[in-house]
C-alpha cells in the first residue's frame, strides 16, 4: 500500500494490515518515507487510537527496524523495567545492579530528560567518564562480565523508533498511549529482554496524571508485550510527591550509593524492592513477591548490590572513587536551606513544583542538545508525615546561577504543605497488572 493510503486508513479509523503497517515503518526508517507523512500517520493515531493488534505490528517493525541482540547463551534470564519517569526517580539505578545480584542479567538501555523529570543517563554522567554509548559489542561485554549494563540507544537500535520519537516530540502526538507504547516495548524487544516489569507512574510529577491514565497505558503495554513474547507485568505507582529526598543528578546518584549500601529513603526502597520482584523471575530465588523482596532487601543490607553497581560504573569508564566516595561528585557553588514558615507536619509536596525548581536552577534540559548541571538540586527534602518546627529545615537548595535562585526557592517553599494534624502519605504501588487482569480487546485515543 502506498504511505497516503495508509494514513489515509488511520485518518478514518479503520484497521490498518500488519503486512502494511510492517512496510510503511521499515521504508520510514529507510528514509523512503518523509518525516511529512509519518507525522500525519502519527497524529492519525494520536486522535483515532489503535488496536492491539495494529499496537503489535508497529512495535514489531520498529524492532526489527535495526539490529537485536540476544542474552540466551548466558544462561541467565535477561529482565529489565522501564519508569514513565518521575521527580527524584532513580530506581533503575537502583534495580539494575540489585537485580543483577539476585541472578538475572538486566541489559538496560536508558534515556535522557527532557523537562522537568530526569534521565537515567543524565543521573549516570554525573560520574566522570562514565560512557552512556557503548557499542553493541562492549554492552553485551559488560552485561556478560558484571551482570548489567546502563546504556543509550544506539543508532542501530530501533532506529524507526529514534526517528519517530523525534518527530512526535515536535507535532505534538508524544501523548498517543499506542505510540508510546511502541516506543518504549521496541527498545526492550530489540535488547533482548524476555521478562520486563514497568513501573507506569501517575500525579503532578508524572505524564500521566491521573491513576485511570496509567491504568490504561500500563494495562496496553502488558497486553503487547505479552503478544510480543515477553512476560510484562507493570506497576502503576504514585508520584504526586518527588521519590527519594533528592532530585538532581549528582545528588542522585550520591542518594543511590546510600541506598546501595543499605541507607535508602523508605520510598525508594519500598519502590525498588516492588519492581524488583517483578524481574528476579528464577526458580532458585523465591516463590512468590513477598520472598523476592525479602532477598533483595538482603542484597542491599549485605552490600552485593553495591559491589555489583561499582564494577558496572568502572566497566563503563566511569571513575569508581565518586561512587566509593560520593561526596566527590559535582557540588554547587551555593547550597542554602529553605526554612519552615510554621510547625506541624508535611502533609503534601508537590512533585510537579519541586521538579520545576530543580529544572529552573539547571539540573534538566528543555531540548535535547542542551546541556545540564549535574551539580545543581534539591536535598534533604521532608517527606508527607514528618513533624516540623517553625524555622526547621525543608530542603536545601544547591545552585551555580543566582539568577533563577529565587524563582527556584519561591517555587520550592510553595510545594511544602504544612498542617497541625498529621497526615499518612499515600499507599505508593496502587495496582499490580498482569495480562491475567486484562478483559478487553483494543485500545482507542
Amino acid at each position: 500500500m502506498i504511505p497516503q493510503a495508509i494514513i489515509a486508513l488511520k485518518r478514518d479509523g479503520e484497521p490498518i494490515p500488519a503486512a502494511a503497517l510492517r512496510a510503511f515503518v521499515l521504508d520510514y526508517a529507510r528514509g523512503d518515507v518523509p518525516d511529512y507523512q509519518m507525522a500525519a500517520f502519527a497524529m492519525a493515531t494520536c486522535v483515532n487510537g489503535m488496536s492491539f493488534e495494529e499496537i503489535s505490528a508497529l512495535t514489531q517493525a520498529m524492532m526489527d527496524s535495526g539490529e537485536t541482540l540476544d542474552f540466551g547463551d548466558l544462561s541467565r534470564i535477561a529482565v529489565d523495567k522501564h519508569s514513565t519517569g518521575g521527580i527524584g526517580d532513580k530506581v533503575s539505578l537502583v534495580l539494575a545492579p540489585l537485580a543483577a545480584a539476585c541472578g538475572v542479567v538486566v541489559p538496560m538501555i536508558s534515556g535522557r530528560g527532557l523537562g522537568l523529570t530526569g534521565g537515567t543517563l543524565d543521573k549516570l554522567e554525573s560520574i566522570p567518564g562514565y560512557r552512556t554509548d557503548l557499542s553493541s559489542a562492549e554492552f553485551r561485554q559488560v552485561v556478560n562480565d558484571c551482570g548489567c549494563a546502563i546504556t543509550g540507544q544506539t543508532d542501530r537500535l530501533a532506529p524507526a523508533d529514534k526517528k519517530l520519537y523525534a518527530l512526535r516530540d515536535v507535532t505534538g502526538t508524544v501523548p498517543s498511549i499506542p505510540l508510546i507504547t511502541a516506543s518504549i516495548l521496541c527498545k526492550k524487544l530489540a535488547a533482548g529482554v524476555q521478562c520486563l516489569v514497568l513501573d507506569v507512574k501517575c500525579g503532578s510529577g508524572s505524564f500521566m496524571k491521573t491513576e485511570a491514565e496509567a491504568r490504561e497505558l500500563a494495562e496496553t503495554m502488558v497486553e503487547v508485550g505479552t503478544r510480543s513474547g515477553c512476560r510484562v507485568e507493570a506497576l502503576v505507582t504514585e508520584m504526586n510527591r518527588p521519590l527519594g529526598r533528592t532530585v538532581g543528578n549528582a545528588l542522585e546518584v550520591a542518594e543511590v550509593v546510600r541506598t546501595l549500601r543499605g541507607e535508602g529513603p523508605s520510598d525508594l526502597v519500598e519502590i525498588a524492592l516492588g519492581v524488583g520482584a517483578g524481574m528476579i523471575v528464577v526458580d532458585e530465588v523465591g516463590t512468590d513477591d513477598e520472598e523476592r523482596r525479602a532477598l533483595l532487601a538482603n542484597d542491599l543490607c549485605s552490600g552485593r548490590a553495591f559491589d555489583v553497581f561499582l564494577k558496572m560504573v568502572e566497566l563503563q569508564g566511569g571513575d569508581p572513587t565518586f561512587v566509593e566516595s560520593p561526596e566527590k561528585l559535582p557540588s554547587a557553588a551555593t547550597v542554602e536551606s529553605l526554612s519552615s514558615p510554621t510547625s506541624g507536619y508535611v502533609t503534601g509536596v508537590d512533585a510537579a513544583k519541586v521538579g520545576r525548581a530543580a529544572f529552573i536552577l539547571g539540573a534538566g534540559r528543555t531540548r535535547r542538545e542542551d546541556n545540564v548541571d549535574f551539580a545543581v538540586g534539591v536535598s534533604d527534602l521532608k517527606q508527607v508525615g514528618e513533624p516540623v518546627a517553625k524555622g526547621d529545615s525543608l530542603a536545601s537548595i544547591h545552585a551555580n546561577a543566582t539568577e533563577h535562585l529565587e524563582e527556584a526557592r519561591v517555587l520550592l517553599g510553595s510545594s511544602f504543605l504544612i498542617d497541625s494534624s498529621r497526615s499518612e502519605p499515600a499507599a505508593l504501588i496502587k495496582e499490580k497488572i498482569t495480562n491475567l487482569n486484562l478483559s478487553f480487546d483494543s485500545f482507542s485515543a
